[in-house]
């Protein structure tokens, strides 16, 4: 990419909906990784809370870059053992603050066995209530686990929220969208392996398409192998746009609206 291709890109806004800033593998650079999403465009980020000491630290994150950075807060299904039976009364305070703007990580995870599924089951009901009950939007994680994640959701009455980093084909798409989900794209899509993934980006409406790093994993191409940023959002848009045969301009426009209406976040600035 030149210099004047570069600077054209950082005139676009963009939002990143689903980063792990305080995760330890920013602990040597967080406000260069920062500075660096700024300079290319990315003016705001959701900071995913994925276990209590997790949400703490998104918040912090949150209050010391205001209008910058936002929180999430959740128990993330891998990561149940942790916290999960006596944190509740916790998590749902967290969820009440006004930095948080969304429930999770949450979902189901069955490629992994750190957690029992009916555990995650649970917790995901649990999450869902939370939800529904603050009227804030839902962070899903969906991993081998499609089917059951859909039953729940409908079981429960449905919720309003994302499924990130997602994954599926054109049927899980399907899927999600009529249960009224918006669906968050990673640098998954820039792997040429993801066919089912990328057959299923054109199919989602203009008005549920989100685009995320999951910093700091799934750096996108052409940073395979290397920890993954809040900046390198952009090079995830120029796949999803031409994918979705549309200007690098439009998706910006459009994923930002999408994102700022879904977590009602302020105007950048």
């Amino acid at each position: 990419m030149d210099q004047q291709e570069d600077q054209g890109q950082s005139s676009l806004s963009w939002i990143d909906s689903h980063a792990h800033l305080d995760f330890d593998r920013f602990d040597d650079d967080r406000p260069d990784v920062i500075e660096r999403a700024i300079a290319r465009g990315v003016k705001q980020v959701i900071s995913i809370g994925t276990r209590l000491d997790s949400i703490e630290r998104a918040v912090e994150l949150s209050r010391r870059y205001p209008g910058v950075i936002f929180a999430s807060a959740g128990f993330h299904p891998l990561y149940l053992n942790d916290d999960h039976e006596e944190g509740w009364e916790a998590l749902e305070k967290w969820i009440k603050s006004p930095e948080v703007v969304g429930v999770g990580e949450t979902g189901l995870d069955y490629y992994y066995d750190h957690t029992p599924h009916a555990q995650q089951r649970e917790s995901f009901r649990r999450h869902i209530h939370l939800s529904q009950r603050y009227q804030k939007p839902m962070i899903i994680h969906i991993r081998d686990a499609f089917d059951d994640a859909f039953q729940i959701l409908e079981e429960e009455g449905g919720a309003k929220g994302v499924v990130h980093c997602f994954t599926g084909g054109p049927q899980e798409c399907t899927r999600a969208l009529e249960l009224g989900l918006s669906i968050s794209v990673s640098g998954v899509a820039t792997f040429k392996n993801a066919r089912p993934l990328r057959s299923a980006i054109p199919m989602i409406p203009e008005d549920r398409l989100l685009i995320e790093t999951d910093s700091p994993f799934l750096a996108p191409h052409p940073h395979r192998g290397h920890r993954n940023e809040p900046s390198f959002v952009v090079d995830t848009a120029q796949c999803i746009a031409e994918l979705r045969g549309i200007s690098l301009g439009h998706l910006a426009e459009m994923t930002t609206a999408n994102t700022r209406s879904l977590f009602k976040l302020p105007l950048e600035g």
